[in-house]
């Protein structure tokens, strides 16, 4: 073969071979979905002091599950938005809020009255911003005021490759600026450019997803929908209660020493914990529901030994009732009515019966349960309450926190000069990134050196046929 046609074959080769792995590399850099994640910030920690000090005499209530994590952070979760690696654009939005009150006054209304929440976070361009739902009462006039993803703080960026990142996509203690636009919506208690809390964050990034063919119409007839069932039994329901902040920031504190575990069943959302498997019956147009959950939860710690288990719910007249068994040592009482709340907001949607966040006050026997520590009355966490009416509903997700354990909350920067955060670290992108062009560099060598050789070889088939014969060796076989 000629050593031009040589050459010929193998550029075509070389290019048949980048034409079908780089549209792999394309749709690999492609941008990608955030999904499942958790944000930690807290706001002002001097707003936090103020508001629960001797002066406003106030204090905060969170929000769509929302936490409080280490001494003035709170987590907001389920991170979704995008993310380009490529690039280094970032978009993700958490859910959660956290509602700050203080200065009652005589007819119970507030002067501080804010609450921010579902925070969001834009970073393209080497800069970024903290976007935030924000209701405020105006600290002069009193006016209420209601935005959307108002743009409250810029990020300190400053060293950050937001490039080539992997999964989980981490950011620690990044400096946080209070905007214009951000020191109104604050009801004017700090100006632009206020330094606020560092902000950390981490959230998955999923990998680009390959189209799939098209698939054909099923010939098989569909299902109808069943019809919700919403008068008689169920098998399915869940229950969040968080039982009380304060309580489960004593019992992992430096006074209770404790910490709590779950059996049975029973989830832990963060700041709340699901009792699942709920079993009963449920009749929609008389709003009466009697229903018994599965899990436990043990609480332990510093002269502290208390077990929640065998969780029911029953409403009535737009009251509810949450009962557990209480384990107190070795001595247990059945059926003890822990909690009242306000249930007239339960409702039937499609194939859902749900109360969502539903104020609920301690009982008696609830303040017994707890030895005293709380008085009846006392406001506890919201109750909600989830009851699937046929077999295709989906009850609520609990918040995703993400893929990996919770990071040791960062200390809050007390000055502009906040060590900014390290670059996120490239995972598993990049090294797929670097094997499929360590793949091209060897198929372009071993294609290189077949060439080299094709052309070798016929070289020496041309110079061969040239060449005169030589006489035989007498020792050739």
């Amino acid at each position: 073969m000629p050593a031009r046609s040589v050459r010929v074959f193998a550029v075509a080769l070389l290019a048949a071979l980048l034409g079908a792995l780089l549209p792999a590399t394309a749709a690999h850099a492609a941008s990608r979905t955030v999904q499942g994640g958790r944000l930690d910030w807290g706001l002002k920690s001097s707003f936090q002091s103020y508001v629960t000090g001797p002066i406003a005499k106030g204090g905060f209530k969170l929000r769509s599950g929302a936490a409080t994590v280490g001494g003035s952070l709170f987590r907001f979760h389920s991170a979704n938005g995008s993310y380009d690696p490529d690039t280094g654009e970032f978009t993700a939005s958490f859910t959660g809020g956290v509602a700050f009150q203080g200065h009652q006054k005589p007819d119970g209304a507030y002067e501080l009255d804010m609450t921010v929440s579902r925070p969001t976070v834009r970073i393209s361009g080497g800069s970024g911003t903290l976007y935030l739902d924000v209701s405020s009462k105006a600290k002069d006039t009193g006016a209420v005021t209601n935005q959307s993803q108002v743009p409250f703080a810029t990020l300190g960026l400053g060293g950050i490759n937001m490039k080539g990142g992997g999964s989980p996509l981490a950011l620690t203690n990044v400096p946080t600026t209070l905007t214009e636009q951000g020191a109104k919506a604050f009801a004017g208690y700090y100006q632009a450019g206020a330094q606020l809390d560092p902000l950390s964050l981490s959230a998955d990034v999923k990998a680009p997803t390959v189209e799939q063919p098209a698939q054909q119409p099923s010939q098989t007839p569909s299902t109808p929908a069943a019809t919700p069932q919403t008068q008689g039994a169920f098998t399915d329901a869940a229950v969040d209660w968080g039982i009380r902040r304060t309580f489960r920031e004593y019992v992992t504190g430096s006074i209770g020493q404790g910490k709590w575990t779950l059996a049975d069943g029973a989830q832990d959302g963060g700041a709340l914990f699901r009792f699942p498997q709920g079993k009963g019956t449920y009749d929609g147009a008389k709003g009466t529901l009697d229903a018994a959950f599965a899990g436990a939860v043990h609480f332990t710690g510093a002269h502290l030994d208390l077990k929640l288990a065998k969780v029911g719910v029953k409403v009535e007249n737009g009251k509810g009732v949450l009962s557990a068994d209480v384990t107190t040592g070795t001595e247990t009482k059945n059926a003890v009515a822990l909690v009242e709340f306000d249930a007239k907001a339960l409702k039937t949607e499609g194939n859902l019966a749900t109360v969502t966040e539903a104020p609920a006050t301690l009982t008696e026997g609830g303040s017994q349960a707890f030895n005293s520590m709380y008085k009846a009355g006392t406001e506890m966490d919201p109750i909600s309450l989830a009851v699937a009416l046929d077999g295709s509903a989906q009850l609520p997700a609990l918040p995703d926190l993400g893929s990996t354990a919770s990071p040791a909350p960062a200390p809050a920067a007390a000055t502009p000069s906040a060590t900014p955060a390290p670059a996120p670290a490239a995972a598993a992108s990049k090294s797929s990134d670097t094997g499929l062009y360590v793949a091209l560099a060897a198929a372009v060598l071993v294609l290189a050196g077949g060439a080299a050789f094709l052309v070798l070889r016929s070289r020496r088939a041309n110079a061969a046929e040239s060449a005169p014969a030589a006489p035989a060796s007498p020792d050739a076989p």
